[in-house]
């Protein structure tokens, strides 16, 4: 299937999501899958933004059993909610090994980095980069080794990325976008913004994604429609 645009006009599309988001990551392969099934469209403008599942985890992050049974419960239910992620990301090319995290972690300095890499063109990139160490690497993202072993394939060292992370500017653009979203109404992550007008909340099927973006694409189209002369006349 492709998207036909024979216009200039492109579809904005926003998706706000956390790091530690297993779902946000399901959420963003999904997307991934749709958009190849529509052609790969060069028409439409992705751009992430951050939230915060919990903000108020410490910066030196608490250990993640002891984090998550407080949080969820005990450990039959937690094993039941890892099981099905698992095999969720089977489904989407995910190899989930959340057994493998070694902290539940404080992702504010992680979306200043993300910030950065946004305004140098590698966000999408370093969303990946993240996630799957993270997820299926077992990686610790509050430590500056790691981060500086992970961006170094971008150019950054260990005294950019501290860099990054101790300014407040950059944290104070972070915060605002935070703001911002919450106050549109997002509390959960992931949620999908196409053209400032349409909401998609959650890692939904590939389907709905396609269905969304070829309705908005149709609409825009629609919308530039006016009267033409051809060979037959006006």
């Amino acid at each position: 299937m492709k998207m036909l645009n024979p216009t200039n006009e492109k579809i904005k599309l926003d998706i706000v999501s956390d790091v530690v988001c297993p779902w946000c990551y399901v959420g963003k392969k999904r997307l991934e899958e749709a958009l190849a099934t529509l052609g790969n469209p060069t028409d439409i403008d992705i751009e992430w933004h951050p939230f915060q599942l919990d903000p108020t985890i410490p910066q030196e992050g608490v250990d993640r059993k002891k984090y998550f049974i407080k949080k969820f419960g005990d450990e039959g239910r937690i094993r039941q909610m890892f099981d099905h992620l698992t095999n969720v990301g089977k489904e989407v090319g995910i190899d989930f090994k959340l057994d493998s995290i070694p902290n539940a972690i404080n992702t504010f300095n992680l979306h200043k980095l993300l910030h950065v890499a946004g305004l140098e063109g590698f966000q999408p990139e370093a969303e990946e980069m993240l996630f799957k160490a993270y997820f299926s690497e077992g990686k610790d993202l509050q430590d500056l080794t790691v981060l500086t072993e992970l961006f170094a394939s971008y150019g950054w060292d260990t005294a950019k990325i501290r860099q990054i992370m101790d300014d407040e500017a950059i944290g104070l653009e972070v915060r605002k976008e935070i703001g911002h979203f919450q106050s549109l109404g997002v509390s959960g992550v992931p949620f999908f913004i196409i053209n400032n007008t349409y909401g998609i909340s959650g890692a939904q099927p590939a389907s709905v994604f396609v269905e969304a973006l070829t309705t908005v694409r149709n609409e825009m189209l629609q919308a530039i429609e006016g009267q033409v002369c051809g060979p037959e006349g006006c």
